[in-house]
């Protein structure tokens, strides 16, 4: 399955994973000092749903739960 939204086409999102050491400045620290670094992925919220298309026909189709809350698909 595809992790894209067929409406909006919002897919998934990289990012980074910070590990830090140490205690903050504002609290008397030495300071934060990063440790290590990882690569991530922000996956949407995809929901597969019954939807009508504008002829009236049914059919499943991968959507974002952005998509549903504002309306831009209609359920069988």
């Amino acid at each position: 399955m595809s992790r894209v939204c067929e409406i909006c086409g919002k897919g998934p999102a990289s990012g980074n994973v910070i590990v830090r050491k140490g205690s903050p400045k504002y609290k008397g620290g030495i300071g934060l000092h990063t440790t290590g670094i990882t690569k991530r992925r922000f996956l949407p919220n995809l929901q597969t749903v019954r939807a009508t298309d504008g002829k009236g026909n049914t059919k499943r189709v991968t959507v974002c739960t952005r998509c549903l809350k504002n309306g831009k698909v209609t359920k069988a």
